[in-house]
């Protein structure tokens, strides 16, 4: 397999997380890529429209996206349970997945407004609730990370990247304040192979 890669990227660093919990990480090739929003890179283009990572290229020649669709396969990939058979289990993890990608996605457009917007156009309120959506995000995960106790599933490897990912872009939020359950909780999981082997880097 292979897999256009970034290290900084959040989504990336989910579906090796995956790829660690379910021994594929030495299956997988790591191709270089430029994804940008502005000057996107061609090679990702011409086999994903939306010229985004993580882009899978699976041994049989399919071409998968995005790190939602990424991750289920390698679990079915893996025989893994990683994503809940059982109906409720299953719907309540895919939801703190879709939490946790919806916080990186307010994370990723903040960043790209201070970051990469010229500075004449940036929108300060845009920001701002941007911003809010991360905090009201992190307090739902601090407010359920005390049943968290030893998952490791698609929902906590999500909020596992989230946080990282805060870490890394966002220091000066310092998530942690007001959300001790959930700072207790990713530093136990922080500490998992799968995690210490995929940090992000800038």
């Amino acid at each position: 397999m292979k897999l256009f890669y970034s290290p900084a990227s959040p989504y990336v660093r989910k579906c090796m997380v995956v790829a660690h919990e379910l021994g594929l990480a030495g299956r997988i090739e790591h191709l270089a890529a430029a994804a940008n929003p502005v000057n996107r890179d061609p090679n990702i283009v011409r086999v994903n429209p939306l010229g985004k990572v993580p882009t899978l290229f699976t041994d049989d020649g399919a071409v998968l996206y995005d790190s939602r669709v990424i991750c289920e396969y390698l679990n079915a990939l893996g025989n893994g349970s990683l994503f809940p058979a059982e109906a409720a289990q299953r719907w309540t993890t895919l939801t703190e997945q879709a939490l946790g990608d919806g916080i990186l996605d307010a994370a990723l457009l903040a960043r790209y407004e201070g970051a990469m917007r010229p500075e004449p156009l940036r929108w300060a309120d845009w920001s701002a609730g941007q911003i809010d959506k991360i905090r009201t995000g992190v307090a739902a995960i601090d407010a359920r990370a005390d049943g968290f106790g030893a998952r490791v599933d698609i929902g906590t490897i999500t909020f596992g990247c989230v946080l990282g990912y805060l870490d890394l872009r966002f220091p000066d939020l310092n998530w942690r304040a007001g959300n001790g359950r959930a700072a207790q909780w990713f530093e136990r999981f922080n500490a998992r192979p799968s995690m210490q082997a995929t940090l992000p880097r800038a």
